[in-house]
């Protein structure tokens, strides 16, 4: 009988773990970053889609204003998340994405990119999902936007898990 005990206890405890792991099928939230591109804080709607137990998508909607522009841009990552312990996670991904500038003057840019990420998150007992990453991003478009073609970009990204 004891025998049958831990032998439960320990395929409960598997199961437990192995849920601990997965990532949730949808969160919303806001990432708030640094755009070295605009040089200026800026806030991102931020949707993430679980499309299997390690990967999910996440697209972002950025907007982001200065003293003479005003820009948004949207960006779609395909992300590998793996687990370092029961509530900490990383992941790296990469994905393209679209934007335009209006300036102040007169004058719209529009660009293209292909973006990188690679951060960590923590998953709270409630569903609330924190975490930190940096994108850095290639540009293709005017030189007023992203200069030499490179943008680095940080963020803290805050979701509601459901």
């Amino acid at each position: 009988m004891k025998k049958l005990v831990l032998l439960l206890a320990l395929v409960v405890g598997t199961f437990t773990q192995m849920e601990a792991q997965r990532i949730s099928k949808h969160a919303l939230g806001i990432r708030i970053g640094d755009d070295d591109g605009f040089d200026s804080l800026g806030a991102e709607i931020s949707y993430q889609l679980g499309l299997f137990n390690e990967n999910r998508l996440e697209f972002d909607l950025g907007i982001r204003n200065g003293d003479n522009y005003d820009a948004f841009k949207i960006v779609g990552l395909f992300q590998w998340v793996m687990p370092l312990d029961r509530s900490f996670q990383w992941y790296v991904g990469t994905g393209p994405g679209l934007g335009s500038v209006s300036y102040d003057g007169g004058g719209s840019d529009s660009f293209a990119l292909i973006a990188g990420d690679i951060g960590i998150e923590y998953n709270f007992k409630i569903p609330l999902l924190i975490s930190l990453d940096v994108r850095p991003e290639i540009g293709f478009g005017d030189d007023d936007v992203y200069g030499d073609g490179f943008d680095f970009d940080l963020g803290l990204g805050i979701r509601y898990q459901f």
